[in-house]
């Protein structure tokens, strides 16, 4: 049986917890040290030691005038900031890009040097001395030709003034607006030799540009080619454990079809070097034919109109030596480019990137208007992998809904 007189001793504060009367005092007065009760909203003694400056008030609403204009203006300030500044490291993102797309397009070489048991850090190293190599051999290969072509022409220039006048529309004209001396007097003033100076300054610094930039290309390629695997293994963990394996399966086939779109361009940039190599052989063009056929090899990398930038080089070259010559080589292009886009592309392209004709076309289009050469570079690999995104992401989605 409970004591009901145990039961009466007991009092329950206002939260619930039970209490024994004998813990009050006995004459009604609380004890001296007993802060009593608080004044509603008024902290303790404690909590004001830490708020010497007094209780803070309440936030902000965000459904404020104020607020929604205050944030609005940072957000537009802050997307002008960001746009600017992309802007003005334009060259430094495109150089990035450049170099990031050279290392993908070169990891399928180092790869199959590592099935073959080499350490990738030495096959690293193996495909960049080659492809410093090759550089380095254009250059040697194009350098010469260009300079004694150049110094000759200065050199003959008076007389081929003097052929001209043999010509009648042109001796005609020389008499009526004196073409020919004027012409004569600027080769042989002090004012030639100025603004070749100013040319040759301008043209130094756009070397000395080209140079810088190319040099930093190769040395961004060797670091992303270098940590490849490390830069792709920390992307993917960035992505949420449940799709993990299906990103990382699409992004190794988008990664597998960029270098596949590298190692086809280099195949046709080949095949289109080779057969000018030996053309020029033929036609009898020895002392130019290997700085030619690496020109047209370099410019058949650009789609759609590299090859014909090529062949209007070579062209304009057999034309300078004679009229057949020149002939011969338009006739060689115009057979060759027809070969090339009708047999050799298709076959060598559908391998690697499977892209529709059109959408290749389309796509060159606007990556030379966004970014000229470079975008149209970059434009058929990426084309490729959005094609590879729709078809496996966007057209099963549409298909389940």
């Amino acid at each position: 049986m409970p004591d009901d007189g145990s039961a009466a001793a007991r009092t329950r504060d206002p939260a619930g917890s039970a209490r024994d009367a004998s813990d009050e005092p006995q004459d009604g007065r609380h004890d001296e040290h007993d802060p009593g009760p608080h004044p509603q909203g008024a902290p303790p003694e404690e909590e004001q030691e830490y708020l010497p400056f007094g209780r803070p008030g309440h936030p902000l609403r965000r459904s404020t005038p104020f607020f929604i204009g205050f944030t609005g203006a940072l957000g537009v300030l802050l997307a002008i900031g960001l746009t600017r500044a992309l802007v003005s490291s334009r060259q430094v993102l495109v150089l990035i890009v450049v170099s990031m797309f050279l290392a993908v397009g070169l990891n399928p070489a180092v790869e199959a040097l590592q099935r073959r048991g080499m350490p990738r850090v030495l096959a690293v190293a193996t495909v960049f001395v080659g492809l410093i190599c090759f550089f380095v051999g254009f250059g040697f290969a194009i350098a010469p030709p260009l300079t004694d072509q150049t110094t000759s022409f200065v050199t003959h220039a008076p007389h081929y003034l003097d052929q001209l006048q043999g010509n009648r529309t042109v001796n005609r004209l020389d008499q009526q607006f004196n073409l020919i001396t004027k012409a004569r007097d600027f080769l042989t003033s002090k004012t030639l030799a100025t603004q070749a100076f100013g040319g040759i300054v301008g043209v130094g610094k756009v070397v000395l540009s080209a140079a810088f930039s190319a040099f930093t290309v190769l040395i961004l390629t060797l670091y992303f080619l270098s940590s490849l695997p490390a830069i792709k293994h920390g992307c993917y963990e960035l992505i949420p454990r449940s799709r993990r394996e299906r990103v990382q399966l699409l992004s190794d086939e988008i990664l597998a079809r960029v270098g596949g779109y590298v190692s086809g361009a280099m195949i046709v940039a080949t095949c289109a070097g080779v057969s000018t190599f030996v053309f020029l052989e033929i036609a009898g063009l020895q002392d130019y034919a290997l700085a030619l056929a690496l020109l047209v090899a370099l410019f058949d990398l650009i789609p759609l109109i590299g090859a014909t930038i090529g062949a209007i080089a070579v062209t304009l070259v057999g034309l300078l030596d004679s009229l057949a010559l020149g002939l011969a080589c338009l006739v060689f292009y115009v057979v060759y480019q027809q070969l090339e886009n009708y047999f050799i592309y298709p076959r060598v392209m559908r391998r690697s990137v499977d892209v529709p004709p059109a959408l290749t076309i389309v796509a060159a289009l606007i990556g030379g208007t966004l970014l000229g050469v470079v975008g149209a570079l970059l434009a058929i690999p990426t084309a490729a992998a959005l094609l590879l995104i729709v078809r496996e992401v966007i057209v099963p989605r549409q298909e389940r809904s």
